[in-house]
């Protein structure tokens, strides 16, 4: 999957399929998707060690259903969508991956993460799956993006809620 989209500050965003050779910057995306509410201390990078958190990327790309897109732009990697079924706080079934997407912080707001999202759907009903899931904090400004492009809350955890959308 490979597309071109809109001009950010007049730079082209090309939406592809992540390279094995850049597998390793998804660490970088992990640490970047942590949502830190306003007056909340920025945590250490070394919280991407934690095991709870280590699932979104250990050994990715070795296993079956691991999907990761990326945005480029001007060469540069900017962004990433990534799904795998595993364990973590999106966790339905054995079935549905969870999502997790993260931008660079001088790129968001600016349409990239919405085109990662709509891509990753369409290559995860190409493939064959029924849904996919994810959990958000309810202050996270990227709920709205979430709600806006379909996804339902199907359990709320206090802080979070866990959403799917069905392909």
């Amino acid at each position: 999957m490979l597309i071109s989209f809109g001009k950010s500050e007049y730079k082209m965003t090309v939406i592809r399929e992540i390279r094995p050779e850049e597998i390793p910057v998804l660490e970088d995306f992990l640490y970047e998707a942590i949502f830190i509410p306003e007056g909340f201390p920025v945590p250490p990078r070394s919280i991407i060690k934690n095991q709870d958190m280590r699932v979104y990327v250990q050994d990715f790309g070795k296993k079956s259903d691991d999907r990761c897109l990326v945005a480029e732009v001007d060469g540069k990697v900017v962004g990433a969508v990534w799904t795998r079924i595993m364990d973590d706080y999106g966790h339905i079934d054995n079935q549905t991956p969870s999502l997790a997407i993260s931008l660079y912080r001088e790129y968001r707001n600016q349409g990239i993460g919405t085109q990662l999202m709509l891509c990753m759907r369409e290559r995860l009903k190409a493939d064959g799956y029924k849904a996919v899931s994810l959990s958000v904090q309810k202050a996270n400004y990227a709920l709205q993006m979430y709600r806006k492009l379909g996804f339902i809350p199907i359990a709320d955890h206090g802080d979070e809620l866990l959403m799917v959308y069905r392909l």
